[in-house]
């Protein structure tokens, strides 16, 4: 590590940098669930607790009114907590379940706001992330060979799962000490590392990926870059690689929208295409049905849970949603209904006003990102992040994975930064 990585007298950047670092020993201990929730709220107490000082005794860096977008992502997922707790009272499911609803929501939705603010308002320089998570790719690949030599012997792949798992959550699985998994359709090893199912390890793999390719250390970027496009590759997720080969083309043309050149290159590109336009969707379309044969099992049961969130959506809780999941029927394998769709799920947990709760802040987000973007790095690897956020919220559920992209949602918040910003314009970022 570079001495000048991590600042020793930044007690802020101190709880970052070993929170991330030490991500393989708390997946051994079961405690990576934990760690997040435990360390967003800490974090947002300590900034709480300087609000309330007089100003000559804050600590230095602190930024006391955070910009408005932070306070309407604030706003978004404390209106997430109303519609859990109407859409309970409306099914009467009783004030036992809106505590421990509410406990979920802390450590879930609450969180994306949480992290935003703590990457907004604390002194964190986003190199610490950069870095950090290049240091997890080290230890992904010193881990791989024993995770694929697993795979290949009669070790089991689930080794135990922690006995941290009586304080609650989503699962087991967010417990449980696995050296590789078995994919249901090929019967064949899928690696998940340290995330509770394979598609959530592509999700890591695309943040980190975007972290690497910002680190200034060519030897810790290509150490991060391989890591993560093995872990992609690994966990065998579509999405993963989708957004992999996706996104950091696509931020590149969007922060250059000031650029002449990027104009004239693009009329001519939409003119090519404009002449192969019947090629190129075909090419499309043979590439989605493609895309959903790579498993059409998972796709079949995606789009059936879709169709059901939907329609009970509309039937039975336009406005405040049901207030939970609840189990599927066996035409989805029992999948929860709201599960594997951000969007879908929150039609039917917390109705339109959870919709409206998350799609809000995410738009005026995209909008302020791609704005900066054009001339600050950490803008841009904030915008690629979110779009990483949104691709994915299409076939995961956010709040329950927070807990893992806490610090693209931390860097996403120093973007946000006035600070930030200046730096750009005199070329320190």
């Amino acid at each position: 590590m570079e001495a000048q990585t991590i600042n020793p007298n930044n007690i802020i950047e101190k709880w970052i940098w070993y929170a991330l670092i030490l991500t393989y020993p708390f997946y051994v201990l079961g405690a990576v669930y934990i760690i997040a929730p435990v360390l967003g709220w800490l974090l947002m107490g300590y900034w709480a607790y300087n609000l309330w000082l007089p100003k000559q005794m804050r600590a230095k860096s602190i930024q006391v009114e955070p910009h408005p977008l932070v306070m309407l992502w604030l706003l978004g997922m404390f209106v997430m907590e109303i519609a859990l707790v109407f859409g309970h009272l409306d099914f009467y499911l009783g004030i036992p379940a809106i505590i421990k609803s509410s406990i979920g929501w802390a450590k879930g939705w609450a969180l994306l706001a949480i992290f935003i603010m703590i990457g907004a308002t604390l002194p964190i320089r986003p190199e610490i992330i950069y870095r950090a998570c290049c240091i997890i790719g080290l230890h992904t690949l010193i881990l791989i060979p024993l995770f694929v030599l697993a795979a290949y012997t009669p070790i089991p792949g689930t080794i135990y799962i922690s006995p941290l798992k009586v304080i609650g959550g989503p699962g087991p699985e967010f417990f449980e000490f696995q050296l590789y998994g078995i994919n249901p359709e090929s019967l064949g090893p899928r690696w998940r590392f340290f995330t509770p199912w394979a598609p959530a390890a592509g999700l890591v793999a695309n943040f980190y990926f975007i972290f690497a390719l910002h680190e200034k250390n060519v030897r810790w970027r290509w150490i991060g870059i391989t890591a993560s496009v093995a872990m992609c590759l690994m966990c065998q997720s579509r999405a993963g690689l989708v957004a992999m080969l996706f996104v950091s083309p696509a931020v590149f043309f969007i922060s250059r929208l000031k650029s002449p050149a990027l104009w004239i290159s693009g009329g001519v590109g939409i003119s090519a295409m404009a002449v192969l336009a019947t090629e190129l969707m075909a090419f499309v379309e043979s590439s989605v049905d493609e895309f959903k044969g790579a498993r059409a099992g998972s796709s079949r049961v995606r789009a059936a849970l879709g169709r059901i969130a939907i329609q009970r959506w509309e039937d039975e809780a336009p406005i405040w949603g049901h207030g939970v999941v609840e189990r599927g029927p066996h035409l989805v394998e029992y999948m929860p209904i709201g599960s594997h769709h951000s969007w879908y799920g929150l039609l039917f947990v917390k109705g339109v006003v959870g919709f409206i709760a998350l799609a809000i802040p995410m738009a005026c987000t995209f909008i302020l990102l791609i704005a900066r973007a054009q001339s600050c790095k950490t803008a841009q690897a904030a915008l690629s992040c979110t779009f990483i956020i949104f691709m994915f919220s299409f076939g995961e559920n956010l709040e329950i994975l927070a807990y893992l992209f806490w610090p693209a949602l931390v860097l996403i918040g120093i973007a946000f930064r006035s600070d930030t910003i200046e730096k750009s314009f005199h070329g320190k970022i």
